[in-house]
């Protein structure tokens, strides 16, 4: 007769399993606190709204069925609200912490610095971790908590001595993220997002930054080089007020500089009354949606025409980086969509998007840093490699690209 697998449960397991419904249950808890806080905030978004009645627009309406999100200590049961609107003007309310495709949370190793850094809670970081494991959850305590967060300084520290001789990036994004970490202590991040020559985005620094000053900067590129990070980037994009751009020059100075025009156009919408932006927006998306540079050059040309007499200094602010604004005709037409603004950075801190009220007791620097090279550690596991990555070959191999196509050789009928 064959011997039972089945037995008592050991009192550390019955521990265990105790500490995961405890974990549960606070889950569920602080999931449900952080989702009613958005809608919250949309209610009062829309609280002098009325419907024709007179009486309030936008108001709860009971919730969506309730499902179940995996995480990792097991699947947790969330509900969404509704909201009603009287309107008839199509409002709603999506949770960006519970969109309707969620069907895995993040795992508490992954929940803990994205809770610190979102700030769901309405308290600091202790209240939200209480709220999550529970008065009684020992395994997490405040003390595990701080040996975590200097767990994962160590890991950025040494993931900022890891040897790059293997690597190689063709394009970069570069970009200052700005925190204000606590009431006195504002914290810069320098980040740079690289894409290597076989396609894949990676984070290739996060770093305290000053300012985004030129010495910084440059503090963060020669680190890169000591690191042996010999091979210049083809390019990098970033915004035009980057002290970035000076301490390229000196570390790679090589590289081509392409100036973002998400960021490009604020500035020069910021420099213009209200009335005429949706005109001036318009006449540069003419700009940089030209198939061709000479045709780009055309919409810059009508653009001054049109606007520089009334308007100097934002067409003084968009004259002024011509050339960098146009260096992605260089490169291969499918990658134009990559090269023409720092999304790569800007969407990973959409999601990533740290405090931007100041608050007490909100974290260090080095533990704010790390918290975000966490999640930006996990962020890249999800990123998808850019179009037409097969392109990039002829980019390393110094293939010479006019208007988005590679230039052949006349002499042979070869590319260039």
């Amino acid at each position: 007769m064959s011997k039972s697998t089945l037995h008592a449960l050991s009192q550390p397991e019955l521990e265990q399993d105790l500490l995961h419904e405890t974990i549960r249950n606070g889950a569920r808890k602080l999931i449900a606190e952080a989702v009613d806080a958005e809608l919250a905030a949309l209610l009062e978004q829309y609280a002098d709204r009325k419907a024709p009645d007179g009486r309030q627009a936008v108001v709860r309406n009971g919730h969506l069925p309730q499902r179940h999100v995996q995480t990792g200590v097991g699947d947790v049961e969330v509900q969404v609200p509704k909201v009603r609107d009287r309107s008839g003007t199509g409002i709603r309310f999506n949770s960006t912490l519970l969109p309707p495709y969620l069907k895995r949370a993040k795992s508490l190793d992954e929940l803990i610095p994205w809770l610190y850094l979102r700030g769901v809670s309405s308290g600091d970081f202790q209240e939200a971790l209480s709220a999550l494991v529970g008065d009684q959850a020992k395994g997490l305590s405040a003390n595990t908590v701080s040996r975590l967060k200097a767990r994962w300084q160590d890991e950025h520290k040494a993931w900022q001595r890891r040897d790059l001789s293997q690597k190689r990036y063709v394009y970069w994004w570069a970009d200052g993220v700005y925190s204000n970490v606590r009431m006195d202590n504002k914290l810069c991040l320098l980040v740079i997002v690289g894409v290597t020559e076989h396609g894949h985005k990676e984070l290739v620094a996060v770093e305290d930054g000053h300012r985004e000053s030129e010495a910084s900067w440059l503090e963060l590129l020669e680190s890169l080089k000591s690191q042996h990070l010999g091979v210049a980037p083809k390019l990098a994009v970033g915004d035009g007020a980057l002290g970035f751009w000076k301490a390229l020059t000196k570390a790679y100075p090589e590289t081509r500089h392409q100036r973002c025009w998400v960021h490009k156009t604020a500035n020069v919408l910021d420099k213009l009354p209200k009335a005429l932006q949706p005109k001036v927006k318009s006449a540069l998306h003419e700009i940089y949606l030209a198939e061709t540079r000479d045709a780009a050059h055309t919409a810059f040309d009508s653009a001054l025409k049109r606007f520089q007499d009334k308007y100097p200094k934002a067409m003084g602010c968009l004259k002024k980086d011509r050339e960098e604004l146009l260096a992605f005709y260089d490169f291969p037409a499918v990658h134009w969509i990559h090269l023409r603004t720092t999304n790569p950075i800007e969407s990973t801190f959409a999601t990533v998007r740290l405090r931007t009220k100041k608050s007490r007791g909100c974290g260090s620097r080095d533990t704010t840093l790390a918290m975000v090279f966490k999640l930006m550690q996990t962020a890249q596991k999800r990123w998808k490699r850019i179009k037409g990555f097969q392109l990039l070959e002829l980019v390393v191999n110094n293939v010479e690209f006019q208007d988005g196509e590679a230039v052949e050789d006349q002499s042979d009928g070869n590319v260039a």
